[in-house]
């Protein structure tokens, strides 16, 4: 199919363009000028026509110039007044509007009326009754055919230049009528629109400021081929992850690279902008939408507390701390062993980062004495343990140090919080705890176990949450992928069908701290994360969105990982007492003590069985969480003497 010219917006920052500016800038002056003159051409060709095309006046009966000239100021002294007093000369509406064209409307009938009504009244008629109404027709035609054309030149003047980046426009609705206008009179867009693919057969012959419906998404590899597009981007708000993931994968193969709007629930009701475009996220690819919790609701425990939040510096930790400052604590304290990472999210918080403030404390949770020191001065009401040590192959290489921070760092956080008197306590697990085969879930199992066990010997309420892979957190797999990318490949996948629970970290931080108010003491909350997700099929569409080849290359499991993670260990029971979408499950109870003792000495290769023999060993049979029961109300397992 040849290139066709009027397929395309038409553009002109020239003449035409400075022309346009310039009417703007005189506005009134230039409506007042334009409507005088609609009216006296309107009412001289109604006369000409009355009279067969004559226009000697000497012909026109008892009527002469001087009458049809009286009648032309009366009509425009009616129209003037009239528009002043509906704001059609004041700048009240948006030109070329609905809102104007309204308002010309009744201005007109306006000035009709009471020319129409002095006309007949005076001993000698000005002009015919019939030149009234028709010279008002052709008025109204006149005043709004100008106001279209002038609205034309002032939209041309603001298309972008032809040097912008050539787009598609998936979605001709709503959505894809507001993208296409911002980018049309945004002289300053990246982005020149040349088509839009609609699946609705119903909209072939659409055209919106004159960007054309050229087809279906069966049209995209044609058009992008036939247009020199370069871009695709899905102007539908409400699209859902396998559209999203249908669409995408049909840009890739037409070598396009794709752009998308934000969910509905991201816009706020606002119309969409130039500057809503933006690249599919991680969350768009895995088809994860963050799950509203109702946090507000719910997250009273902190307003006026002083919150304790440990390994603030890292993903989870920097936006805990950043959600909770929202409920205004009375105070929040920052503590990670990274001096650094303080200074990034003071940096988040406050905008700078002068380190001079005592909420910000540098302890190493493996130092119990520090850690009671902390805690005497800070007196926390609630606290969130985030800190831990996350890479599993790295663990399986020194479980000893995994035994350091998330067993003993755990068991010391929970003293120096039992000692001080917290609350409410918090611990961040992870779905590698449930039914552990790695370093790092059996010594984040054993920390539930430490939580569980705290709770039955505590005042405080002390809870786990665990989640799964955290999107775009440091070390997370998609980091990984496009920095591997970014470098040029290849992208490194353990086995072709590996998946994996994925969820934002915004969503994951709404969970723990809906946890800290809807927990029972030892449970662990789990929230309902949907479907797993192949990584290889992530793998390759961040590889596809590549300018060049990227090779795929499969290494194999990591000692210790899983082909497919779990959300629930094989003896715990999915129970939802007071959100559809948390799962509260018990947890058996084990004390440091018992730990130390069964460690004891041994070196490494004989701590791998211990650490597995204290993770899986025990039942879930110390705290059972009835349906029927309130959050936080426990039913005693039989043989519980509480």
């Amino acid at each position: 199919m040849a290139d066709r010219e009027d397929d395309l917006p038409e553009h002109n920052h020239g003449f035409v363009g400075r022309f346009g500016r310039a009417l703007e800038r005189h506005r009134l002056a230039f409506q007042l000028t334009v409507d005088v003159l609609a009216w006296a051409i309107g009412i001289v060709t109604a006369i000409v026509l009355r009279y067969e095309f004559t226009i000697d006046p000497n012909e026109w009966g008892p009527f002469t110039a001087q009458s049809v000239l009286a009648a032309i100021v009366l009509a425009a002294a009616l129209q003037m007044t009239a528009g002043l007093a509906s704001g059609l000369y004041r700048g009240r509406y948006r030109f070329g509007s609905f809102d104007e064209v309204l308002h010309l409307v009744r201005s007109v009938l306006v000035a009709f009326a009471g020319l129409a009504v002095i006309n007949q009244f005076l001993p000698r008629h000005l002009v015919p009754l019939s030149v009234t109404v028709v010279g008002a027709l052709f008025a109204l035609l006149l005043m709004a055919g100008i106001r279209y054309l002038w609205r034309l030149l002032l939209e041309r003047s603001l298309r972008p230049a032809s040097t912008a980046t050539r787009v598609i426009v998936f979605g001709a609705g709503e959505g894809g009528v507001q993208l296409i206008t911002a980018m049309l009179r945004n002289p300053a867009s990246p982005y020149l629109p040349v088509a839009l693919v609609d699946d609705d057969a119903g909209k072939r012959n659409l055209r919106v400021m004159g960007v054309p419906v050229v087809g279906g998404r069966e049209a995209l590899t044609r058009e992008a081929k036939r247009l020199d597009a370069k871009y695709l981007v899905i102007a539908i708000p409400s699209a859902g992850p396998e559209l999203l993931r249908e669409v995408s994968d049909l840009a890739l193969s037409a070598r396009l690279q794709v752009r998308a709007v934000p969910p509905l629930a991201e816009l706020f009701g606002t119309a969409i902008g130039v500057s809503d475009v933006r690249p599919l996220t991680e969350a768009d690819l895995l088809g994860r939408h963050e799950i509203d919790t109702d946090i507000d609701a719910i997250a009273d425990y902190l307003t006026g507390r002083r919150v304790l939040v440990t390994g603030a510096g890292g993903s989870i930790g920097s936006e805990l701390c950043r959600q909770i400052s929202r409920f205004a604590p009375a105070e929040l304290v920052m503590l990670d062993r990274d001096e650094s990472a303080l200074h990034g999210v003071q940096l988040l918080l406050d905008g700078r980062a002068l380190l001079d403030s005592r909420n910000l404390v540098v302890c190493d949770i493996r130092d119990l004495e520090r850690l009671h020191d902390v805690f005497t001065e800070q007196q926390p009401d609630v606290v969130f343990h985030a800190a831990a040590l996350k890479h599993l192959p790295l663990l399986e290489m020194h479980p000893s140090e995994a035994l350091k921070t998330n067993v003993y760092g755990t068991a010391n956080v929970i003293a120096a919080a039992r000692a001080s008197g917290v609350h409410r306590f918090v611990n961040i697990s992870t779905d590698k705890a449930a039914d552990p085969t790695s370093v790092l879930g059996y010594t984040k199992r054993i920390a539930e176990k430490l939580t569980a066990h705290a709770a039955h010997h505590s005042a405080g309420t002390y809870l786990s949450v665990r989640f799964g892979n955290v999107l775009g957190s440091r070390g997370s797999v998609l980091t990984s992928f496009r920095s591997q990318v970014v470098a040029g490949g290849p992208v490194t996948v353990t086995d072709p069908e590996v998946t994996r629970y994925f969820m934002t970290v915004e969503e994951a931080v709404q969970l723990v701290i809906q946890a800290g108010a809807v927990g029972g003491d030892g449970e662990a909350l789990v929230l309902d994360m949907g479907h797993p997700v192949k990584i290889d099929d992530v793998a390759r569409r961040l590889a596809a969105e590549s300018d060049r080849p990227i090779e795929i290359v499969y290494t194999g499991l990591r000692p210790g990982e899983k082909l497919h993670e779990v959300l629930l260990g094989a003896d715990e029971i999915d129970r939802r007492p007071a959100h559809p979408l948390i799962s509260h499950v018990s947890v058996p109870t084990v004390d440091v003590d018992t730990v130390r003792a069964e460690v004891g000495d041994v070196g490494e290769p004989e701590l791998f069985a211990i650490l597995e023999r204290l993770a899986v060993a025990g039942t879930p049979n110390d705290t059972r969480v009835d349906p029927h029961l309130h959050p936080g109300q426990h039913r005693p397992a039989e043989g519980d003497s509480r």
